[in-house]
Protein backbone atom coordinates (compact mmCIF):
# COMPACT_ATOMS: atom_id res chain seq x y z
CA UNK A 1 0.00 0.00 0.00
CA UNK A 2 1.46 3.60 -1.30
CA UNK A 3 0.64 6.49 1.25
CA UNK A 4 -0.35 8.87 -1.67
CA UNK A 5 -3.18 11.50 -0.87
CA UNK A 6 -1.37 13.22 1.60
CA UNK A 7 2.07 13.37 -0.16
CA UNK A 8 1.55 13.76 -3.85
CA UNK A 9 4.32 16.38 -5.34
CA UNK A 10 2.29 19.22 -6.96
CA UNK A 11 5.35 19.80 -9.41
CA UNK A 12 5.71 16.45 -10.70
CA UNK A 13 1.65 16.48 -10.88
CA UNK A 14 0.81 19.12 -12.90
CA UNK A 15 3.86 17.59 -15.21
CA UNK A 16 1.85 14.67 -15.63
CA UNK A 17 -1.35 16.19 -15.86
CA UNK A 18 0.09 18.50 -18.91
CA UNK A 19 0.99 16.24 -21.09
CA UNK A 20 -2.54 14.72 -20.83
CA UNK A 21 -4.40 17.76 -20.65
CA UNK A 22 -4.11 20.46 -23.07
CA UNK A 23 -7.22 22.45 -21.88
CA UNK A 24 -5.25 25.45 -20.21
CA UNK A 25 -8.74 26.53 -18.46
CA UNK A 26 -8.96 23.13 -16.95
CA UNK A 27 -4.70 23.01 -15.43
CA UNK A 28 -5.58 26.15 -13.90
CA UNK A 29 -8.61 24.82 -12.28
CA UNK A 30 -6.86 21.71 -10.98
CA UNK A 31 -4.01 24.12 -10.07
CA UNK A 32 -6.67 25.89 -8.22
CA UNK A 33 -7.82 22.78 -6.42
CA UNK A 34 -4.09 21.43 -5.17
CA UNK A 35 -3.50 25.27 -3.46
CA UNK A 36 -6.68 25.79 -2.19
CA UNK A 37 -5.96 26.54 1.29
CA UNK A 38 -7.49 24.02 4.54
CA UNK A 39 -8.86 25.61 7.12
CA UNK A 40 -8.62 23.69 10.37
CA UNK A 41 -8.19 24.53 14.34
CA UNK A 42 -9.50 28.31 13.83
CA UNK A 43 -6.73 28.95 10.80
CA UNK A 44 -6.20 28.61 7.02
CA UNK A 45 -2.98 26.51 6.23
CA UNK A 46 -1.98 26.20 2.18
CA UNK A 47 0.08 22.56 1.86
CA UNK A 48 2.62 22.52 -0.54
CA UNK A 49 1.88 19.06 -1.10
CA UNK A 50 -1.17 16.33 -1.38
CA UNK A 51 -4.21 16.75 -3.15
CA UNK A 52 -7.05 18.23 -1.78
CA UNK A 53 -8.85 16.73 1.68
CA UNK A 54 -11.77 15.47 1.13
CA UNK A 55 -12.14 16.73 -2.22
CA UNK A 56 -13.89 14.70 -5.23
CA UNK A 57 -10.97 15.29 -7.38
CA UNK A 58 -8.46 13.89 -4.96
CA UNK A 59 -9.44 10.27 -5.89
CA UNK A 60 -8.79 10.69 -10.01
CA UNK A 61 -5.87 13.08 -9.47
CA UNK A 62 -3.88 10.56 -7.47
CA UNK A 63 -4.79 7.78 -9.85
CA UNK A 64 -3.26 9.72 -12.63
CA UNK A 65 -0.38 10.16 -10.54
CA UNK A 66 0.35 6.51 -9.52
CA UNK A 67 -0.27 5.11 -12.85
CA UNK A 68 2.86 7.48 -13.71
CA UNK A 69 4.51 6.84 -10.93
CA UNK A 70 3.78 2.87 -11.08
CA UNK A 71 1.94 1.23 -13.30
CA UNK A 72 3.71 2.65 -16.01
CA UNK A 73 7.33 2.06 -14.49
CA UNK A 74 6.35 -1.24 -13.93
CA UNK A 75 4.85 -2.49 -17.80
CA UNK A 76 7.88 -0.10 -19.63
CA UNK A 77 10.81 -0.38 -17.44
CA UNK A 78 10.44 -3.15 -14.72
CA UNK A 79 8.87 -6.49 -16.71
CA UNK A 80 11.55 -6.18 -19.69
CA UNK A 81 14.37 -6.66 -17.10
CA UNK A 82 12.72 -9.73 -15.29
CA UNK A 83 14.10 -13.47 -15.71
CA UNK A 84 10.35 -14.67 -15.19
CA UNK A 85 6.77 -13.98 -15.12
CA UNK A 86 5.12 -11.52 -13.07
CA UNK A 87 2.43 -9.07 -13.00
CA UNK A 88 0.84 -5.61 -11.21
CA UNK A 89 -2.84 -4.98 -9.66
CA UNK A 90 -3.31 -1.77 -8.66
CA UNK A 91 -6.61 -0.09 -7.46
CA UNK A 92 -6.74 3.39 -5.75
CA UNK A 93 -3.40 2.90 -3.68
CA UNK A 94 -3.38 -0.55 -2.60
CA UNK A 95 -1.51 -2.66 -5.04
CA UNK A 96 -0.01 -6.47 -4.99
CA UNK A 97 3.04 -7.75 -7.52
CA UNK A 98 3.12 -11.08 -8.27
CA UNK A 99 6.48 -13.11 -9.46
CA UNK A 100 7.25 -16.37 -11.43
CA UNK A 101 10.94 -15.52 -9.86
CA UNK A 102 11.79 -15.17 -6.03
CA UNK A 103 15.23 -13.27 -7.34
CA UNK A 104 12.32 -11.12 -9.28
CA UNK A 105 10.86 -9.85 -6.50
CA UNK A 106 13.70 -9.40 -4.16
CA UNK A 107 15.40 -7.18 -7.03
CA UNK A 108 12.12 -4.86 -7.56
CA UNK A 109 10.90 -4.56 -3.83
CA UNK A 110 14.88 -2.79 -3.04
CA UNK A 111 14.50 -0.49 -5.69
CA UNK A 112 10.37 0.06 -5.09
CA UNK A 113 10.74 2.14 -2.45
CA UNK A 114 13.55 4.15 -4.17
CA UNK A 115 11.37 4.61 -6.99
CA UNK A 116 8.47 6.09 -4.69
CA UNK A 117 10.53 8.39 -2.86
CA UNK A 118 12.01 10.28 -5.68
CA UNK A 119 8.25 11.11 -6.20
CA UNK A 120 7.28 11.85 -2.24
CA UNK A 121 5.18 8.75 -1.85
CA UNK A 122 6.43 5.87 0.42
CA UNK A 123 5.10 2.49 0.92
CA UNK A 124 3.17 1.33 3.97
CA UNK A 125 5.31 -0.26 6.38
CA UNK A 126 2.36 -2.02 8.23
CA UNK A 127 1.31 -3.47 4.67
CA UNK A 128 3.77 -4.31 2.68
CA UNK A 129 5.65 -7.61 2.73
CA UNK A 130 6.60 -10.19 0.90
CA UNK A 131 4.88 -13.54 0.67
CA UNK A 132 5.61 -17.01 -0.73
CA UNK A 133 2.23 -17.55 -2.38
CA UNK A 134 1.73 -20.97 -4.10
CA UNK A 135 -0.04 -24.21 -3.33
CA UNK A 136 2.60 -26.53 -1.46
CA UNK A 137 1.50 -29.35 1.09
CA UNK A 138 -1.37 -32.07 0.73
CA UNK A 139 -3.86 -29.68 2.07
CA UNK A 140 -2.84 -27.09 -0.66
CA UNK A 141 -1.88 -24.23 1.90
CA UNK A 142 0.69 -21.78 0.98
CA UNK A 143 0.71 -18.34 2.16
CA UNK A 144 -1.92 -15.94 2.54
CA UNK A 145 -2.43 -12.17 2.07
CA UNK A 146 -5.14 -9.55 1.90
CA UNK A 147 -6.09 -7.47 -0.89
CA UNK A 148 -9.54 -5.50 -1.68
CA UNK A 149 -11.24 -6.94 1.90
CA UNK A 150 -10.39 -9.97 0.62
CA UNK A 151 -8.12 -13.02 2.34
CA UNK A 152 -6.58 -14.68 -0.28
CA UNK A 153 -5.18 -18.62 0.27
CA UNK A 154 -4.91 -21.65 -1.48
CA UNK A 155 -7.25 -24.68 -1.42
CA UNK A 156 -7.55 -27.27 -3.20
CA UNK A 157 -11.08 -28.23 -5.39
CA UNK A 158 -13.31 -31.17 -5.31
CA UNK A 159 -11.16 -32.37 -8.11
CA UNK A 160 -7.77 -32.33 -6.29
CA UNK A 161 -6.73 -29.44 -8.46
CA UNK A 162 -4.99 -25.94 -6.06
CA UNK A 163 -6.98 -22.47 -6.49
CA UNK A 164 -6.85 -19.52 -4.91
CA UNK A 165 -9.61 -18.87 -2.27
CA UNK A 166 -10.95 -15.53 -1.51
CA UNK A 167 -12.79 -14.76 1.85
CA UNK A 168 -13.74 -11.96 3.67
CA UNK A 169 -10.96 -10.66 5.62
CA UNK A 170 -11.66 -10.28 9.80
CA UNK A 171 -11.28 -6.63 9.85
CA UNK A 172 -13.53 -5.61 7.05
CA UNK A 173 -16.04 -8.51 8.39
CA UNK A 174 -16.00 -7.09 11.93
CA UNK A 175 -16.05 -3.32 9.79
CA UNK A 176 -19.61 -4.72 8.34
CA UNK A 177 -20.92 -5.65 11.22
CA UNK A 178 -20.34 -2.39 12.94
CA UNK A 179 -22.37 -0.35 10.42
CA UNK A 180 -25.02 -2.55 11.00
CA UNK A 181 -25.22 -1.94 14.57
CA UNK A 182 -25.01 1.75 13.98
CA UNK A 183 -28.20 1.66 11.05
CA UNK A 184 -30.23 -0.36 13.88
CA UNK A 185 -29.05 1.74 16.43
CA UNK A 186 -30.00 5.07 14.47
CA UNK A 187 -33.69 3.45 13.38
CA UNK A 188 -34.18 2.07 16.71
CA UNK A 189 -37.73 3.33 17.10
CA UNK A 190 -38.74 2.98 12.98
CA UNK A 191 -41.31 0.47 12.10
CA UNK A 192 -40.22 -2.91 11.47
CA UNK A 193 -41.22 -2.41 7.41
CA UNK A 194 -39.10 0.46 7.22
CA UNK A 195 -35.99 -0.48 8.95
CA UNK A 196 -35.90 -4.07 7.21
CA UNK A 197 -35.81 -2.44 4.13
CA UNK A 198 -32.23 -0.83 5.21
CA UNK A 199 -31.36 -3.99 6.23
CA UNK A 200 -31.81 -5.61 3.07
CA UNK A 201 -30.42 -2.88 1.03
CA UNK A 202 -27.31 -3.26 3.15
CA UNK A 203 -27.04 -7.20 2.79
CA UNK A 204 -27.14 -7.10 -0.86
CA UNK A 205 -24.06 -4.15 -1.21
CA UNK A 206 -21.99 -7.00 1.12
CA UNK A 207 -22.92 -10.01 -0.89
CA UNK A 208 -22.53 -8.06 -4.34
CA UNK A 209 -18.87 -7.52 -3.21
CA UNK A 210 -18.19 -10.47 -1.00
CA UNK A 211 -20.45 -13.40 -3.14
CA UNK A 212 -17.61 -15.13 -4.54
CA UNK A 213 -16.95 -19.18 -5.25
CA UNK A 214 -15.40 -20.19 -1.38
CA UNK A 215 -16.77 -17.29 0.41
CA UNK A 216 -20.43 -18.74 1.29
CA UNK A 217 -19.18 -19.56 4.81
CA UNK A 218 -18.61 -15.95 5.97
CA UNK A 219 -21.65 -14.65 4.19
CA UNK A 220 -23.60 -17.18 6.18
CA UNK A 221 -22.13 -15.89 9.51
CA UNK A 222 -22.49 -12.55 8.43
CA UNK A 223 -26.12 -13.12 7.69
CA UNK A 224 -26.35 -14.67 11.26
CA UNK A 225 -24.83 -11.84 12.96
CA UNK A 226 -27.25 -9.44 11.41
CA UNK A 227 -30.03 -11.69 13.04
CA UNK A 228 -28.74 -11.54 16.16
CA UNK A 229 -28.14 -7.65 15.99
CA UNK A 230 -31.48 -7.09 14.89
CA UNK A 231 -32.97 -9.15 17.87
CA UNK A 232 -31.15 -7.38 20.26
CA UNK A 233 -32.28 -4.28 18.49
CA UNK A 234 -36.00 -5.52 19.00
CA UNK A 235 -35.33 -6.15 22.66
CA UNK A 236 -33.61 -2.75 23.21
CA UNK A 237 -36.23 -0.99 21.50
CA UNK A 238 -39.15 -2.90 24.14
CA UNK A 239 -37.65 -1.85 27.18
CA UNK A 240 -39.00 -3.52 29.69
CA UNK A 241 -40.61 -6.00 27.64
CA UNK A 242 -37.68 -7.34 26.58
CA UNK A 243 -38.06 -10.70 27.47
CA UNK A 244 -40.66 -11.32 25.16
CA UNK A 245 -38.74 -11.19 22.05
CA UNK A 246 -37.45 -14.84 22.05
CA UNK A 247 -35.57 -16.26 19.05
CA UNK A 248 -38.92 -18.40 18.48
CA UNK A 249 -40.86 -15.32 17.61
CA UNK A 250 -38.28 -13.55 16.16
CA UNK A 251 -38.01 -16.37 13.45
CA UNK A 252 -41.69 -15.94 12.95
CA UNK A 253 -41.51 -12.33 12.38
CA UNK A 254 -37.87 -13.16 10.00
CA UNK A 255 -41.14 -15.53 8.02
CA UNK A 256 -43.04 -12.05 7.35
CA UNK A 257 -40.33 -10.01 7.16
CA UNK A 258 -37.17 -11.84 5.54
CA UNK A 259 -33.58 -10.78 5.02
CA UNK A 260 -32.17 -12.06 1.90
CA UNK A 261 -29.80 -15.08 1.96
CA UNK A 262 -26.16 -14.73 0.96
CA UNK A 263 -25.87 -15.05 -2.75
CA UNK A 264 -22.92 -16.17 -4.85
CA UNK A 265 -22.80 -13.25 -7.06
CA UNK A 266 -20.00 -15.05 -9.41
CA UNK A 267 -18.41 -18.18 -10.70
CA UNK A 268 -14.42 -16.34 -11.21
CA UNK A 269 -11.61 -17.84 -9.52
Amino acid sequence: MVGSFDTVAHTELKEMLNQRIGDGVIRRLVSKWLHAGVWEMGGVSYPGKGTPQGGVISPLLSNIYLHEVLDKWFEEQVKPLLKGRAFMVRYADDFVMGFESRRDADRVLQVLGKRLARFGLELHAGKTRMVDFHPSGRDGTGGSFDFLGFTHTWRMSRKGRPYVCRTTEKSRFGRALGKMKAYLMKTLNHPLPEQRIGLVRRLEGHYNYYGLIGNSKALGRFLVEVQKQWLESLRRRSGHHANRWTWQRFNRMLEQQPLPRPMIMTAKV
